[in-house]
């Protein structure tokens, strides 16, 4: 891999690893201000709502500018945000400006990636900075659980956010290390109506091409389900097993560790022209999430958690592989990116607005999750079912263009 490309995994992993810890913390801030736990969720979707709303921005934004410069730019307003939880401002309204900083981040990273890799690394790049998020992710929870332990509440909850903007300011320096790919494109009009426009133009167009729309499929349904799951596994921690918020914590890095090793397996052994193949991971995904929910104790429990992350990984690297790489046939690599990251984004606030209002009307955790992984395994049969009619279409229509040639 290019040495700009390593750069650019250490940059990301350092800031992803501050924002995985920073909302456990978010999260204990909520508790010491006395807020009932649907709140929690509610972090999430204060910091996604950024993906989605300027998604008709951000992609051209990361194209009109050099990306590794943006992304030093956006990690100081992830700064900013943390900054604001120092002082008098409610959890959820400063986590919403460090969402806001990773929603410009996001499209220039990804972006930079297809500009920086030939496409026939594509699937193992995209193992790597798979992994390397999915590791800030483990060891962010870790992190966080570590921030919010007794000893660290002893201390002060602004403690551990001044570690945190220390981390922050680390991963600005390695932001401003990664090279210019010397990529440009053509200058987007900055018009409103305009780049909302255009936007729904690469929308539809991505989501119309056979191998983009599925992919996109999957993937908009993966980081939904993620987004959930997170809060999810804390809230079973804490209810059906009895564990505190520090110790639930690690237990998303259980999961993490899983997604970890399956996209290991994915980036190694699965090649772009055969990604379509990992798509029953997903019913299996829907079935261990299912299975987990009425357990009660960690023996059985944590190697359903770890093979769950793992055939999560399995079945996200290659999918987002093909969609980038069908995305930036099609489009530009920063357009591409932001109708990827909008409508992952918009199944995330979907999927976690539906759980904060469940969780707040009090339905039993139980029945929730194992309905949740039934609607998750029914759609990608679903998918499945869509792919296996749209290889039939094409064997058909070759056959009568063959026969139209003789």
């Amino acid at each position: 891999m290019p040495r700009g490309f390593l750069l650019l995994i250490a940059a990301q992993f350092t800031s992803a690893l501050a924002d995985n810890a920073l909302l456990i913390v978010a999260i204990a801030l909520l508790q010491q201000q006395g807020l009932p736990g649907w709140w929690a969720p509610l972090l999430k979707f204060s910091f996604t709502l950024s993906y989605v709303l300027l998604a008709p921005v951000v992609g051209p934004l990361a194209d009109a500018l050099p990306k590794a410069r943006l992304m030093a730019w956006m990690n100081a307003l992830k700064m900013l945000g943390l900054g604001g939880m120092l002082l008098p401002v409610h959890p959820v309204a400063a986590y919403a400006v460090v969402g806001l900083g990773a929603a410009g981040y996001a499209p220039a990273k990804y972006g930079l990636v297809t500009e920086l890799v030939p496409p026939h690394q594509l699937v193992a790049a995209n193992g790597w900075i798979e992994v390397s998020i999915v590791c800030a992710a483990l060891l962010g929870t870790v992190l966080g659980g570590g921030l919010v332990s007794p000893t660290m509440l002893s201390l002060g909850l602004e403690v551990s956010l001044g570690l945190l903007l220390g981390l922050y300011g680390l991963a600005a320096v390695l932001q401003w290390g990664v090279p210019d790919s010397g990529a440009r494109y053509p200058k987007a009009v900055w018009h409103p109506l305009a780049l909302s426009a255009d936007f729904w133009r690469a929308n539809l167009r991505l989501w119309r091409d056979a191998a983009g729309g599925l992919s996109l499929s999957v993937t908009t349904l993966f980081w939904g389900v993620g987004g959930v799951l997170q809060f999810a596994v804390l809230r079973w921690a804490t209810e059906r097993v009895g564990l505190g918020l520090d110790r639930a914590a690690y237990l998303q890095a259980v999961v993490a560790l899983g997604v970890v090793a399956g996209a290991s397996l994915a980036g190694r052994f699965v090649p772009l022209h055969r990604a379509m193949r990992v798509l029953p991971a997903g019913v299996a995904l829907g079935g261990l999430i299912a299975a987990v929910a009425p357990l009660t104790t960690l023996g059985p429990a944590l190697p359903l958690l770890v093979l769950t992350g793992a055939v999560g990984g399995i079945l996200v690297v290659p999918m987002n592989a093909l969609l980038q790489h069908r995305g930036h046939q099609l489009l530009t690599a920063g357009r591409s990116i932001a109708v990827q990251g909008f409508n992952e984004n918009l199944s995330v606030l979907t999927m976690l607005g539906v759980y904060a209002g469940l969780h707040a009307l009090a339905l039993p955790l139980v029945p929730l999750m194992m309905g949740f992984g039934g609607l998750i395994a029914a759609f990608m049969l679903v998918l499945m079912a869509r792919r296996r009619a749209l290889r039939r279409q094409a064997r058909l229509g070759a056959c009568g263009s063959g026969a139209g040639q003789r």
